[in-house]
């Protein structure tokens, strides 16, 4: 293709970016991609520190904002936006609204790809589950040229391709051991982590040469460091395990398909 390729990711919260698909980022931002991010909250309900002290949503939310701006200046991103919902919200915002902004997004960028969560949340995040399915909507409504938008910027676009983050079994299991069981409490019913079987992995990059890009991009989440504590003395083989590989599910595609696995989000898109 003659027009710069262009990645987009709309995700939940802060630190989505680096300990989901940090390693995807850093890769394309390498070889020349442009990358974004639309992030939908800042995280105001996440793990502050310790936990001991906790000086309020507009605090941390601020604090987090910074964290993930000097992460993504570490992945190496063209630009980060906020959609402005409240950390543990999102599942209860407009869906109009919300796909609306997401839709905005998409015809102002004009993205070839788009990545998210999968339906499952990863581990049953309603933030997660509640971004797949509005980013999902808006990638539809984004290309049809009857969905109201604001003046002539907002000319429809078509999204290539859209994936999901789709992590196996083994990768679950590698990510858990050095950090920690992964769950979340809704309606009184506790969600784990949900495996994909490698057989619906439709895609899977090799970033083993980024992994402490990725590091570097977690470490800028210091408010969230209490957690990630156990990562911090891994050898570098589990890092690699880790951050080495980045696997997705396609969930469509206008410029190729079948079988075969890839080993490239832009593959059919290239010259």
């Amino acid at each position: 293709m003659s027009e710069p390729l262009r990645l987009l990711c709309v995700l939940a919260h802060p630190d989505d970016e680096s300990l989901g698909m940090g390693g995807t980022l850093a890769k394309y931002a390498l070889e020349g991609v442009e990358t974004y991010l639309v992030t939908a909250t800042r995280g105001e309900r996440g793990r502050f520190g310790t936990g001991i002290q906790f000086p309020g949503f507009t605090e941390v939310g601020k604090m987090r904002e910074a964290e993930l701006m000097a992460a993504a200046s570490q992945l190496g991103l063209r630009e980060v936006r906020f959609l402005d919902y409240i950390d543990g919200d999102l599942d209860q915002a407009k869906p109009q609204q919300v796909i609306a902004k997401i839709v905005a997004e998409l015809r102002r960028i004009r993205p070839h790809v788009v990545l998210t969560f999968g339906p499952e949340g990863a581990y049953g995040h309603p933030d997660h589950i509640a971004v797949c399915q509005f980013a999902t909507a808006a990638t539809v409504c984004a290309a049809d040229p009857s969905y109201p938008g604001p003046g002539p910027a907002s000319l429809p676009h078509r999204v290539s391709k859209l994936y999901y983050i789709a992590w196996s079994q083994a990768k679950w299991e590698a990510f858990q051991a050095g950090f920690r069981d992964l769950k979340f409490k809704v309606d009184g019913i506790e969600r784990r982590a949900t495996p994909w079987p490698d057989w619906a992995l439709t895609t899977i990059l090799d970033t083993h040469e980024h992994w402490q890009t990725v590091w570097r991009a977690v470490c800028c989440h210091k408010t969230q460091l209490a957690i990630y504590s156990q990562l911090e003395n891994l050898a570098e083989k589990h890092h690699r395990a880790i951050w080495g590989t980045q696997e997705f599910y396609r969930v469509f595609s206008l410029v190729n398909g079948g079988r075969n696995r890839e080993t490239d989000l832009f593959e059919g898109l290239r010259d």
